[in-house]
């Protein structure tokens, strides 16, 4: 597993930010592992827990649309869109993992809006469990500290969320 060597730990420069935790329900014992861990690393990071918002939705097929609904309706300035595709038999996965990708990135962009992909595509069930351990390693933890490192970035930049 490739781990990133950096761990940003600023915390949040702008207190007012709104983030959307929305999280597949399929492979739930890995996506709410995922999730709990970007809440804990955004409350780390000093985002005002009041002003994190969970949602639930059945697979990572719907987290684009959700994740949309959310942003259009302005009750989110961010997302992190959590969910797992394991590999199986056919070639269904590929078709899930690359549309999910795909409508997340199209999201952000058509609200310029940071849109965090925190869905693990893995192999096996082995895989998923090691990127979604209770640490520094969790997928979710490191999807949060890069929506943080964003925001604060962008925000430094004079560019508004």
């Amino acid at each position: 597993m490739q781990v990133s060597e950096r761990h940003y730990s600023e915390p949040v420069a702008n207190k007012t930010i709104r983030v959307a935790i929305v999280t597949a329900l399929f492979n739930e014992k890995i996506t709410r592992a995922l999730a709990t861990a970007a809440e804990t690393e955004l409350r780390l990071l000093k985002v005002n827990p009041e002003k994190i918002i969970h949602l639930t939705v059945p697979g990572a097929w719907e987290l684009a649309l959700a994740s949309k609904k959310i942003l259009a309706a302005k009750k989110a300035d961010a997302v992190i869109a959590v969910g797992c595709v394991i590999r199986g038999d056919t070639g269904h996965y590929d078709i899930v993992a690359n549309e999910s990708a795909s409508g997340l990135t199209q999201v952000s962009l058509e609200f310029s809006k940071p849109v965090m992909n925190a869905v693990l595509t893995v192999e096996n069930i082995t895989q998923a469990e090691a990127r979604s351990r209770a640490d520094s390693t969790n997928k979710g933890a490191e999807a949060a500290r890069s929506l943080v490192e964003l925001i604060n970035s962008l925000e430094a930049a004079g560019l508004k969320i």
